[in-house]
């Protein structure tokens, strides 16, 4: 499976970045990460190119004068982890565009990459003020700016947050929690109903669920069972959801419901 992911940095006003010296501010972020600049060396980075070389691959970084299109939908789902958001995407004046350039990504090392230049962006440049990450999720600079520096951490410990929603909602059932964003790494997201598990334990369990998908990919198969032990599994169903205009769902419950 590959993946070309897209994120969008939003700014208070419209600037252009430093290339130089986000450059360096990866290499400070990120020691491990072997770091060069394209276009023939610095000074030619400070001639407009807009490319970051990072090991084997290549970072677009990419200046938009206005802002993104409105999402109700996304900003919506954002009130959940940052309730200012709306009001901050509404005084937006230009926005970054931010991806890693080759039809043959791998979603992880993808997301990895892009993640750790954004958190360098927000570091050297005052007016970024949110991030959309491929269109799913939004969050705020500051939370970007801080979890971003796991970016290379090891499983399980990557800020998966940055890149996928967990989102509450009542059910028949209970209680339950969808997840938005988890496609673009196991090509379905998570649905997962019960009436026995308390709020704090249901999105605890999604998120175990999330992180294993996000480091294997879509290795769990219709009717594979997961659980902490023998006496608490939770059998798994490929299913279009009904409660979320069909979307293809990793369908999990307690087994109350069908």
């Amino acid at each position: 499976m590959s993946k070309s992911f897209l994120a969008l940095v939003l700014l208070e006003t419209p600037a252009m970045p430093d290339m130089v010296a986000l450059a360096e501010a990866v290499r400070a972020r990120h020691p491990e990460l072997p770091m060069e600049v394209d276009g023939g060396g610095e000074g030619g980075m400070r001639r407009g190119s807009p490319l970051l070389r990072c090991g084997n691959e290549l970072v677009a970084v990419m200046s938009m004068p206005g802002p993104i299109p409105d999402d109700a939908g996304l900003w919506s789902r954002a009130a959940t982890t940052w309730p200012q958001g709306k009001v901050v995407a509404a005084r937006h004046r230009g926005h970054l565009i931010v991806s890693v350039l080759g039809q043959n990504q791998q979603p992880l090392p993808a997301t990895r990459l892009t993640t750790a230049v954004i958190g360098a962006l927000i570091a050297t440049m005052p007016q970024c003020c949110g991030v959309v990450w491929n269109g799913k999720v939004a969050r705020s600079a500051d939370l970007w700016l801080d979890m971003s520096i796991r970016s290379f951490a090891p499983f399980p410990d990557y800020p998966s947050s940055l890149w996928i929603d967990i989102l509450p909602f009542r059910s028949e059932a209970g209680i339950g929690a969808v997840t938005m964003g988890l496609s673009a790494f196991a090509e379905r997201e998570i649905q997962f109903e019960t009436h026995k598990l308390a709020l704090s334990t249901l999105m605890d369990k999604v998120d175990g669920l999330v992180v294993y998908l996000v480091e294997h990919g879509p290795v769990v198969k219709d009717g594979d069972t997961f659980g902490r032990d023998e006496r608490e599994r939770f059998t798994v169903r490929y299913k279009d959801s009904d409660q979320f205009g069909g979307l293809p769902v990793f369908f999990c419950s307690d087994g109350s419901v069908q």
